[in-house]
């Protein structure tokens, strides 16, 4: 049945989307049938019983590299008890929330659970596409003071709860060893001086090897938050968009600086900086804790580290986080049941998914001499400080234009305060200022 159901829904998402596509419509924009959903599981549950185990369909948007680690999780869950089968769904990541969108509003074959990143619950949530997680974590026994802070607060909306961290993924620094021994460099930067000086060392033109190379496009959009935020500096004010601060523009100008001086070529196309990292050329990468599989395959000698106070305000990074969050129109009980079962197990038994690099939310995982033996267990270091995409609807809408003027600076097509100008004037036509 699930086979048929799956063909279904697939249908539905390609008629959906071509529709979509003719019409110039949003698929952002959409409502929630809580009846149909409804009735959707209580079918489902009965078919369930009848075949012994209950089952749940958990959708993800894991098609990198951490997909394997997830499924590992899943699959040793199902085998830890008889009474839930977890099937677990991968969708491209690059179409997950078209597609999620068109799922919740089917009549049939829609998640019981899925993988939300942390800024899309606001919106989903002003949607009703999500329902609030209070009484199953209760039931299940999953409190809010077993996880990190920041995302439980995030989250938190109207004070009701809305999502269950897997983890943490603030920008890190990456750093090739053998480089740092080359160029005599014992110890990690962890300020703007300390930085400026080790990349200066680690460029060696004549071997084309540059000390950190400025990415012009991703993963900007976590270094850039962090300098601003770091710098003193914010990307919403509470009314309006703010990143054409002084506080940000002299951290685009610093950035820029490094490719006037040669530490860092110009002009570097998407993933330029991961390509010279993996071949030996680029001693320092700022990047997210999903590499850290790239580079253990690749055999490279890497460090892993928080990184470094480049601005001159306090400490801050951007970081993001996956959250598992329940459609509002699953309603059974023995799906809910099944659910709280799955989290509870993945809240204590979620080391697989360390092993792909990410910063476990869950503390007791994070305190685990497991976990503490783990490369990556350097992150956990700037969770006390790591900060969110600003808690505002459609917010990646809004800051779209950021991106491409960031761009124009970086390249040196436009200065650094014309360009995030312009990107404010964009961004505030996007939200009708």
């Amino acid at each position: 049945m699930r086979k048929k159901g799956s063909m279904l829904v697939t249908l539905i998402i390609m008629v959906t989307l071509i529709a979509a596509g003719c019409s110039g419509g949003n698929t952002n924009n959409t409502t929630n049938d809580s009846t149909s959903q409804g009735n959707k599981s209580q079918s489902s549950n009965s078919e369930n019983t009848k075949k012994g185990k209950t089952k749940l369909l958990f959708w993800s948007p894991f098609s990198g590299a951490d997909g394997p680690f997830m499924k590992n999780i899943v699959d040793s869950y199902n085998a830890s008890q008889d009474q839930y089968s977890m099937e677990f769904v991968i969708q491209p990541n690059g179409e997950y929330y078209k597609m999620l969108d068109v799922a919740l509003n089917a009549s049939k074959d829609s998640p019981d659970l899925v993988i939300m990143h942390l800024d899309q619950i606001p919106t989903y949530q002003s949607k009703g596409q999500l329902q609030a997680i209070d009484d199953l974590a209760a039931n299940a026994g999953i409190s809010k003071a077993d996880y990190v802070e920041a995302p439980i607060d995030y989250a938190t909306i109207d004070g009701k709860w809305y999502g269950i961290p897997l983890d943490i993924h603030p920008l890190v620094m990456y750093y090739n060893k053998d480089l740092f021994e080359k160029a005599g460099i014992t110890s990690v930067p962890t300020n703007r001086a300390e930085f400026d000086a080790a990349v200066e060392k680690l460029t060696d033109q004549q071997a084309n090897v540059y000390g950190y190379v400025v990415p012009t496009l991703w993963p900007q959009q976590f270094i850039f938050p962090t300098l601003v935020w770091q710098n003193g500096g914010e990307l919403w004010d509470g009314d309006n968009v703010a990143y054409n601060s002084p506080e940000a523009v002299e951290m685009i100008e610093w950035m820029r600086g490094l490719i006037d001086k040669g530490v860092s070529p110009s002009n570097v196309q998407q993933d330029g900086e991961n390509t010279l990292f993996l071949q030996g050329k680029n001693a320092i990468q700022f990047n997210g804790p999903w590499m850290k599989s790239q580079f253990d395959e690749a055999g490279l000698n890497f460090g892993v580290a928080p990184v470094p106070q480049i601005g001159k305000a306090k400490p801050a990074v951007f970081g993001g986080s996956h959250n598992f969050a329940i459609p509002q129109g699953v309603t059974d009980e023995g799906i809910l049941a099944g659910i709280g079962d799955f989290l509870k197990y993945v809240s204590s038994n979620s080391l697989d998914w360390a092993e792909s690099g990410q910063a476990l939310a869950s503390k007791p995982m994070l305190e685990s001499a497991e976990f503490k033996a783990l490369p990556q267990s350097a992150i956990a270091e700037s969770f006390s400080y790591v900060q969110f995409a600003p808690n505002v609807l459609n917010w990646p809408t809004i800051s779209e234009p950021i991106w491409g003027e960031l761009n124009n600076a970086l390249l040196g097509n436009k200065p650094a305060q014309q360009a995030m100008d312009d990107a404010a004037a964009k961004s505030q036509q996007a939200i009708g200022k």
